[in-house]
């Protein structure tokens, strides 16, 4: 047994002497890295903030005190010392634990997370909540540089400080940019900033300053200028916090004796800057975090090179290619490089290549101003962090009817859970005049859409899931707009398949003798198709891995209705509730999408039909 095996809870940790946290953070680092190499999922983070999560369950208690993780990433030790160490290794699992904090996994998770930023506007509220009851206790946001970009975040640092709110942020600065700050000498200084003298001296003598206002705002400008020359916290200071820092993220007896002196005093907001290693603990994570941010199962052996390549991948290839041959062609990403695969791009056009960072409304903007200018912006974005961009989609581009190409990955049903799954955006997106929407089949066909999208002299939308696919060599064709596939032609049935679910589509076919369509567009719908279709066919099956609710389903719906028609429709798609995490199989089967499902679903109604039972018009 480990000393981590000791520690159920953090009531546990805290029965432990400072000097012991050091070995409890190695075991903690051994066992993080073991149970990840079973199961897969972000290991970098959480390997970065042993330390940091430590002291703050030895010094503060997070039944009373609320400790919200921004974007949830860095969470497992945090998981492993609040009574789920044992099942860590369910994680991504169906009926396992959730790869982020999650309210109704634990009285320990004080806020579900999943997207970046929101963790100082929730931690606001729960301290305005705490000081409106009288309750003990303070809530403590826990935010990464790279969260720290967004507006959001920059939004609720400007209302606390506002508010004089007693709130505690805590910036986790893993880019090592101010690594010459970190010692003995900024420890010290992080220590005297959070002193209980300090405090009182600074308050005291604001109070007396108050009464000789030009002498008070050259003692500010003083005290900025400074602590401006050992600590770079001007900009917090001037939101109305009190900056501490910068401290070394892994020396355990430091954080403890400063969120110790914290604890003691209370004073008003105040930011604490934490310098830390992502990938802490484990040389190949350290040399390169970002490859190591989530892991798949067995990381410790080396990737297979026959490995086949994901739509990602087909799309980072694309965009290489379409770059040589179209200079206005440009790409933005709001910090998804990696995951949306634009290495090589950033790479070989550097000066054609924009990382906003977290700040996916500013990338849309930013696309719409290059568009307005003859630029051919291609935006790679998740479908769900696509979401937070939602009104800038609408007023900023497809109002102006801009030429912006939307690359949406992670369509679809994703293992991470309900916060990463794109299942709405076929929704969202289908309402919006101007628009033209895409679904793919597979990775020529998304190739071929892409270049069609390209050419569209209008906003443009492709999602695609994150999933392996067939490689792809050779050039590609522009699609004529708005016009579906006919794969198979059979009798009674008409299956209307939209995006990469045109396989199990064809296996449905195959099996009930039913004609098979690649719809290829959400919109616009080839509605002479859906036409010509309706005319032979009494039942009409839609396949999506969308929401049904306002997705493409309903789409041929309205179509039908418009027309008069009495076609029987079934459609088949995401329910009306969050799917919870599992492997992709185990999640379509529990949305009734995989092939024997899909077949029961149409048969049940086809006999409910056919015994006198109302018609079911939506599954």
């Amino acid at each position: 047994m480990g000393i981590i095996d000791t520690i159920q809870i953090p009531d546990d940790l805290k029965r432990l002497p400072l000097s012991q946290l050091p070995a409890v953070a190695t075991d903690l680092r051994r066992f993080l890295l073991e149970t990840l190499n079973e199961t897969g999922g972000h290991l970098a983070a959480g390997l970065g903030v042993v330390e940091l999560t430590l002291a703050l369950h030895y010094v503060f208690d997070p039944l009373v005190d609320r400790l919200i993780w921004d974007v949830g990433h860095q969470s497992a030790p945090h998981k492993i010392l609040t009574a789920r160490r044992s099942k860590l290794k369910t994680v991504r699992q169906k009926e396992g634990l959730s790869p982020f904090p999650r309210r109704e996994e634990s009285p320990y998770d004080a806020f579900g997370v999943g997207h970046s930023s929101t963790s100082i506007s929730a931690a606001l509220g729960m301290t305005l909540a705490k000081q409106a009851r009288k309750e003990a206790g303070r809530a403590i946001a826990i935010i990464g540089d790279g969260a720290m970009t967004a507006g959001m975040a920059f939004e609720a640092l400007n209302h606390a400080g506002d508010l004089k709110a007693d709130l505690l942020v805590i910036l986790n600065d893993n880019e090592m940019s101010i690594s010459g700050n970190v010692g003995a000498l900024s420890n010290y200084f992080a220590r005297i900033l959070s002193s209980k003298l300090y405090m009182t001296m600074r308050q005291e003598s604001k109070r007396a300053l108050d009464l000789i206002p030009s002498i008070r705002e050259l003692a500010k400008k003083t005290e900025a200028h400074l602590k401006g020359m050992v600590v770079p916290g001007a900009l917090f200071e001037e939101m109305g916090f009190n900056y501490l820092g910068p401290i070394d993220g892994h020396d355990t007896k430091a954080l403890v004796k400063t969120l110790e002196n914290i604890k003691a005093n209370p004073g008003g907001p105040r930011l604490l800057h934490v310098i830390t290693q992502k990938g802490k603990g484990y040389p190949p994570a350290q040399a390169n975090p970002i490859q190591y941010h989530s892991v798949a199962k067995g990381f410790y052996q080396a990737a297979s090179s026959f490995a086949k390549p994901s739509y990602s991948d087909i799309f980072g290839d694309w965009l290489c290619e379409m770059a040589a041959i179209e200079p206005q062609l440009v790409a933005i990403t709001p910090a998804m490089r990696e995951g949306s695969k634009l290495v090589r791009f950033a790479e070989n056009f550097p000066d054609r290549y924009f990382d906003v960072g977290i700040a996916e409304q500013h990338s849309v903007t930013l696309a719409a101003g290059l568009a307005c200018e003859k630029m051919r912006p291609v935006v790679a974005i998740y479908s769900t962090f696509l979401q937070r961009a939602y009104d800038q989609l609408i007023h900023d581009v497809a109002i102006q009817n801009l030429p912006v190409l939307f690359a949406i990955d992670r369509a679809g049903l994703v293992s991470d859970g309900p916060t990463h799954s794109g299942n709405f955006d076929l929704s969202y997106l289908r309402c919006i005049p101007n628009m033209i929407v895409m679904t793919p089949c597979n990775s020529q066909e998304l190739r071929d859409m892409l270049y069609t999208g390209f050419k569209a002299l209008a906003p443009v939308a492709i999602r695609y899931p994150k999933a392996s696919c067939t490689p792809v060599l050779g050039s590609w064709q522009q699609l004529p707009i708005g016009k579906a596939q006919l794969i198979k032609k059979g009798q009674k049935i008409a299956l209307l398949s939209f995006g990469t679910l045109l396989a199990t589509a064809q296996i449905v076919a195959d099996k009930l003798n039913a004609t098979l369509v690649n719809m290829r567009f959400v919109k616009p719908l080839d509605e002479a198709l859906i036409k010509t279709i309706a005319n032979q066919h009494p039942w009409l099956v839609t396949l999506e891995e969308n929401v049904i609710a306002g997705g493409a389903g309903e789409g041929v719906n309205a179509f039908l209705l418009a027309q008069g028609r009495q076609n029987s429709v079934i459609n088949l798609g995401l329910p009306d509730h969050f799917v919870e995490q599992g492997t992709p199989d185990e999640m379509l089967k529990s949305c009734g999408l995989d092939a024997a499902s899909i077949i029961q679903t149409i048969e049940k109604r086809m006999q409910s039909h056919f015994s006198g039972a109302p018609k079911a018009k939506a599954h």
